[in-house]
């Protein structure tokens, strides 16, 4: 599963490379995230044949590629290039510490599910609503509740795979890819 992971991690840095040296628009970045998540229903559909290789790798790739226009926004800035350095660094410290802390203590972590969903359901909504209300600090509270939700759903998703919970790894990489890729 880790193999993979860091597989379609490595893959996505590479589409989102060629995407910010393309300077592709926000429109196509938009365009790329909704086929990258129809394309999620066909990876969970593909998963347990060898085929779900290649669509994992779609997925991510296009993912991948629909940051590529954020970035180039980030990286115009005159400290964009630390900023995208720390949000990545940041996100790989994360990962690797709360992945390495339930891989270590074994915890079952399985109790943290409902939690999770119902605050996820709840940082969507307030999302939603801000994009109306656009406060800013609102954004900083959403942006801070997603990386608690996502951290907490890295213990997780790892327990549940350590556990036996999920014994799929296409479908444990798309849930572990998903966590990184949404506090990245």
């Amino acid at each position: 599963t880790y193999m993979l992971l860091g597989m379609t991690l490595a893959f996505s840095a590479v589409t989102a490379g060629i995407s910010m040296a393309m300077n592709l628009s926000h429109m196509a970045a938009l365009v790329m995230t909704i086929v990258a998540f129809v394309l999620l229903f066909v990876v969970n559909k593909q998963a347990d044949k060898a085929s779900g290789i290649i669509w994992i790798f779609a997925f991510t790739g296009l993912l991948g590629a629909s940051l590529g226009p954020m970035l180039n926004v980030y990286a115009a800035l005159p400290n964009g290039g630390s900023l995208i350095m720390q949000a990545l660094g940041g996100t790989a410290v994360i990962f690797f510490s709360l992945s390495a802390y339930a891989l270590t203590s074994k915890k079952d972590f399985s109790f943290m599910g409902g939690f999770l969903m119902v605050g996820l359901i709840v940082a969507v909504l307030a999302s939603i609503a801000n994009i109306f209300f656009a406060i800013p600090a609102l954004s900083l509270a959403i942006s801070a509740a997603i990386i608690l939700i996502m951290s907490g759903l890295i213990l997780f998703d790892t327990s549940r795979i350590i556990h036996g919970g999920e014994t799929n790894y296409i479908r444990a990489t798309v849930s572990l890819y998903l966590n990184i890729y949404n506090i990245f």
